[in-house]
């Protein structure tokens, strides 16, 4: 049973323990009222590193850290709010998924959000899982990036949740130049104008975070390393929600189809 049937089915999330089990508890109490049965403490077995447990914590911190970022600049627009629930819509939610994500999202704006507590704990509840985590900074970059602007409060918060869970400076630019490309590489892709142009080779080489002057092998361990990091089974065995499954899908896609946009140029040249 996923983490979601066990929630619903009685294995309510104070168990999880910590800030984030206090955040979820009170993310399902305003839930409740919107329609999603009783919860009680059930027999389940959440003890660290289980996967139904990662899978919580994974859920409850994406979007109550999104609530929290989207406040980043003293206020929550209106695209930012479209933008979490374009996350949700890519996420396949069903009604009873969003609301709580949306209630997670709210709890995140409270003034009494301790981020620095539910980031400590989740990257414990990761157990080193080092893609999991980059996962999890990928899916807040992209919120972030949602209206085609990240401003130097949102840039900056971005840059505390990631040394917080562990990556140094350094790793986070790299991360947040590739999103940057991968979205600039996507959006190109889905023009269905005709006169629109697709996506460049500058923009294909950045969106696999290489250089035009890559050696074919060069080329193929960067897509490799980054076919393996995205891998959607791979991070589903690691703690993934298995709702979260599109984006890693797609964002795989965007990576392949980088690829082999530059092997045939190179193959023609």
């Amino acid at each position: 049973m996923s983490w979601w049937g066990k929630l619903i089915g009685g294995a309510f999330g104070f168990v999880l323990g910590g800030p984030l089990g206090a955040v979820l508890g009170a993310a399902l109490g305003h839930s409740l009222d919107s329609g999603i049965k009783s919860l009680e403490v059930g027999g389940v077995d959440w003890s660290g590193g289980d996967t139904e447990r990662v899978q919580a914590a994974f859920f409850t911190a994406v979007f109550s850290v999104m609530g929290h970022l989207a406040k980043a600049d003293g206020r929550v627009t209106e695209s930012e709010i479209q933008a979490a629930r374009h996350i949700m819509d890519r996420m396949q939610l069903d009604e009873d998924q969003k609301r709580l994500a949306i209630e997670l999202f709210n709890q995140g704006k409270q003034p009494d959000f301790n981020l620095n507590s539910v980031l400590e704990q989740f990257r414990k509840e990761c157990h080193r899982r080092t893609n999991l985590l980059q996962m999890f900074l990928e899916i807040l970059i992209v919120t972030a990036l949602a209206d085609m602007e990240l401003h130097a409060n949102e840039q900056k918060l971005l840059l505390q949740i990631a040394e917080s869970i562990g990556f140094q400076r350094r790793q986070f630019e790299q991360l947040l130049a590739m999103a940057v490309a991968q979205q600039r590489y996507a959006g190109r892709q889905q023009q269905s104008a005709p006169q629109a142009k697709g996506p460049t080779m500058e923009e294909a080489y950045q969106a696999l975070g290489v250089d035009s002057s890559a050696s074919d092998a060069e080329l193929k361990k960067a897509y490799r390393r980054l076919m393996s990091q995205h891998h959607p089974d791979k991070l589903v065995a690691k703690g993934l929600p298995e709702e979260m499954i599109k984006m890693a899908t797609e964002k795989t896609q965007e990576i392949r189809a980088a690829y082999e946009q530059i092997k045939r140029a190179r193959e023609a040249a």
